[in-house]
């Protein structure tokens, strides 16, 4: 990517590297380094070249040049966050997430800043995958977002940092999810609860927590723990009563004779507490 740069003549910048030809022959080419370029011509051929189909990583080079040239100057102080976001247009994430940190590194306190934080969270965010590959980078993510929220909580980037939040938070309970219904299937009961456990009390506000109260009482009426059973549907009951996934745990506990209007006295410690907590406002 650095020779980019060093390939740049007079032509790229401000005046065209002159071939003049005539009986077969060419006169001398005069080649001009960015070295002998003033910094705000070098940035707006960086500007043209984001405009460009697939230019954004030839920009990012141009705008590092800047920074590398005139590393005091106001153009080198632009040029870093223009960097970043130019290498996140190229999808080279961790040469963005580097930018980024460096113009928070030396401007902390620059109005600039929180988009510079918001572009390593967005680093992060933009390589989250299906909820089949390991989703180390979505803790990342989260981290990253949530710093953007605490430490610019009045920034234009706030709100979509928490929406985002939001969304990487309803990716991870899906990884959960989907580990969860495999075991199921394998009729690994206890392994699948374990899974779905870890949606209802850790991924509660996502939107896959419907579907693991009913795989819940799937696995425990598998399981012949009816009492753990109709716990789980009663605070399905309490909390989504409108959707299909209790339809079907009314059609599937009713059909044995276990009420989803009240949680079992006998059911296990982690469920009635959970039940406390939802319906009867009981937290401590």
């Amino acid at each position: 990517m650095a020779s980019f740069a060093k390939r740049i003549v007079l032509g790229a910048v401000a005046g065209t590297v002159l071939f003049t030809a005539g009986c077969g022959r060419f006169a001398q080419e005069e080649e001009v380094t960015l070295e002998n370029t003033p910094p705000e011509q070098i940035f707006q051929q960086a500007e043209a070249k984001l405009t460009q189909r697939r230019g954004a990583e030839d920009a990012a080079v141009l705008f590092t040049e800047v920074e590398r040239l005139y590393p005091y100057s106001e153009w080198a102080k632009r040029s870093i966050i223009m960097s970043a976001f130019a290498y996140h247009q190229a999808k080279l994430y961790e040469e963005s997430r580097g930018a980024a940190q460096r113009y928070l590194d030396f401007y902390p306190a620059d109005e600039d800043a929180a988009y510079a934080q918001y572009l390593i969270a967005l680093s992060f965010y933009d390589q989250i995958d299906d909820v089949s590959r390991d989703q180390g980078i979505t803790f990342q993510a989260l981290q990253a977002l949530r710093t953007t929220v605490e430490r610019y909580p009045d920034s234009e980037y706030a709100s979509s940092a928490l929406l985002k939040f939001d969304l990487a938070l309803d990716h991870l309970a899906g990884k959960e999810m989907a580990i969860g219904r495999f075991y199921l299937k394998q009729g690994h009961f206890g392994a699948a609860i374990n899974r779905f456990r870890v949606v209802v009390e850790d991924f509660q506000t996502t939107t896959h927590t419907p579907e693991a109260l009913h795989r819940l009482v799937e696995a425990y009426v598998s399981l012949g723990l009816n009492a753990d059973a109709q716990t789980a549907g009663a605070i399905l009951g309490h909390n989504f009563k409108g959707t299909d996934w209790y339809n079907d745990t009314f059609v599937l506990l009713t059909g044995k004779g276990i009420s989803t209007d009240e949680a079992n006295d006998a059911s296990q410690g982690w469920l009635k507490k959970i039940w406390r907590q939802v319906a009867r406002g009981e937290w401590l």
